[in-house]
C-alpha cells in the first residue's frame, strides 16, 4: 500500500491527529513505528467500545508497524479521573492482575500476536523512587492540570481533587517516555493525557509522539458512552445470540456509527448500503450484516449465521403475534424517551408505570430487553415494542 492510501486508511474513523504532518513524515520514512495504546484493567472484559481503538492498532500492524499494548496495572490502582465528577475508588492489586489476564486473552482476537508487545507500566513505575516521582511532578504545573475540563469543573464547583489524581496524567505521559512511543492512540476524552505524554517526551529529549484520538462509541442506548457500569455495552466475549440481539436493538441511525467505527468493510460498500435503504431496503437487513460481521470476528462465521437464524426464529416467527398494531408517534427535538414512547403507544398507563416495567425487565425492543430507563429513541426509526407477554406495538417515530 502506498503512503497516500495508508494515510487514508489510518484517518478513517479518527477524530483528530496531532500533528498530521508529523505522522506523514514518519510514514514516509519507511521505518516501522512504535504504536502505543494503554488500557487500565478496571473491568474484567473488553467491549465493542474498546475495539474502536484496537481495530486502529490492527490497521497499523497490517501496515508493518509494531503495537505496544500497555496494560496499566500501576495506573489502574490510581483510577483514571477523566470525565469523573468525584475521586474514583482505587482497585486492589489482585483486582487489577485478574482483569489484566482477561485483557491479554481477548486482545488477540483482533491483534496479531507476532506484531504485538504487551507491556505493564508497573515494570518501570515500581522501579521509580520517591525522588524520581518528585522530579517527574516538577515537569508539570498545577495551572496546566486545572486547564483540564473535568479538573476545572470540580475545582470551581468545590468538589475535592485528590493529589494522586494529578499524578495520573503524569504517569500516563511518562509511559510514553519509557516506551519511546512514536504514536499514541486514545479516546477523545484522553486528549489531555496524550498531550502530556508529548510534552514529557520533549523534557526527556525524545521526539514527541504523534497523538491520534478516536471517537467514543455510544452504547446500545444511543446516548451514553458504551460502559459496563451503565449496562449499555456489548462484550466481545458474550455469546453470539447475545451480541446479535444487542446489535439489532440499536437504532437505525446509530447503526451507521457502528458501521463507521467497527466494520472492516470498505467505505464504498457502506455507502452502498445507505443507498439501498434510500431506495426502500429494510434497515433491519443491513443491520443483520453488521451483527454477523461482528460475531464472525469474535466467534466464527458459522456461529454468526446461526445467531442470525436464531434471532429470526425467536423474534420473527414465534415470539411475536402475527398481527401487531402499527402506530406513528411524533418525536421531541428528534428523539423521545422510552417511557414517553411506551405511554403514547398505549403500552403503559403512565411513565412511572413504564419505569416500573423496565426495572422488572418486562420491556423489550425488537425482542431485546431494555436495560435502562434513560434510553431515548431517535426519530426516523421503526421498532416493535413489547411490555409484558401480551402488549405489542410497531411504532414509527417521526
Amino acid at each position: 500500500m502506498n503512503q497516500a492510501d495508508a494515510l487514508v486508511q489510518l484517518k478513517r474513523g479518527c477524530d483528530e491527529i496531532l500533528l498530521e504532518a508529523e505522522l506523514v513524515d514518519r510514514l514516509k520514512s519507511g521505518k516501522p513505528l512504535r504504536i502505543k495504546a494503554g488500557f487500565d484493567p478496571t473491568a474484567p472484559d473488553l467491549h465493542l467500545g474498546h475495539t474502536v481503538l484496537i481495530n486502529k492498532l490492527r490497521q497499523f500492524q497490517d501496515l508493518g508497524h509494531e503495537v505496544l499494548f500497555l496494560i496499566g496495572d500501576f495506573t489502574g490502582m490510581i483510577g483514571d479521573p477523566t470525565g469523573k465528577s468525584a475521586t474514583r475508588p482505587p482497585l486492589t492489586r489482585d483486582d487489577v492482575i485478574e482483569n489484566a489476564k482477561t485483557y491479554e486473552q481477548q486482545i488477540f482476537k483482533i491483534l496479531d500476536p507476532e506484531k504485538t508487545r504487551v507491556m505493564f507500566n508497573s515494570s518501570w513505575m515500581n522501579e521509580m523512587t520517591p525522588a524520581d516521582l518528585i522530579q517527574l511532578a516538577a515537569k508539570h504545573t498545577v495551572a496546566r492540570m486545572l486547564e483540564r475540563d473535568d479538573f476545572n469543573k470540580r475545582y470551581k464547583g468545590g468538589q475535592p481533587i485528590a493529589i494522586h489524581e494529578f499524578l495520573y496524567p503524569l504517569i500516563q505521559g511518562y509511559d510514553s517516555v519509557a516506551m519511546k512511543a512514536d504514536v499514541e492512540l486514545g479516546g477523545t476524552d484522553q486528549k489531555f493525557n496524550l498531550l502530556v505524554g508529548r510534552e514529557l517526551q520533549k523534557h526527556y529529549g525524545q521526539t514527541p509522539q504523534v497523538v491520534m484520538t478516536m471517537p467514543l462509541l455510544e452504547g446500545t442506548d444511543g446516548v451514553n458512552k458504551m460502559s459496563k457500569s451503565l449496562g449499555n455495552y456489548i462484550g466481545i466475549d458474550e455469546a453470539p445470540d447475545e451480541i446479535f440481539g444487542k446489535i439489532m436493538s440499536i437504532s437505525d441511525e446509530l447503526m451507521w456509527r457502528y458501521f463507521e467505527l467497527l466494520s472492516f468493510r470498505p467505505v464504498s460498500e457502506i455507502d452502498g448500503f445507505k443507498q439501498q435503504i434510500d431506495a426502500g431496503a429494510n434497515p433491519r437487513d443491513i443491520k443483520f450484516l453488521l451483527a454477523e460481521e461482528i460475531i464472525a470476528r469474535f466467534h466464527s462465521d458459522a456461529e454468526a449465521t446461526k445467531a442470525r437464524e436464531n434471532f429470526i426464529a425467536r423474534f420473527q416467527k414465534g415470539a411475536m403475534p402475527d398481527e401487531i398494531e402499527e402506530k406513528s408517534i411524533a418525536s421531541q427535538d428528534g428523539e423521545l424517551p422510552i417511557a414517553n414512547l411506551l405511554k403514547q403507544a398505549g403500552l403503559v398507563n403512565s411513565t412511572s408505570d413504564a419505569f416500573r416495567m423496565i426495572k422488572q425487565g418486562a420491556v423489550k425492543i425488537d425482542g431485546e430487553k431494555v436495560a435502562s430507563r434513560d434510553i431515548k429513541i431517535k426519530a426516523g426509526t421503526e421498532h416493535v415494542y413489547q411490555v409484558g407477554k401480551r402488549r405489542f406495538a410497531r411504532v414509527s417515530l417521526t
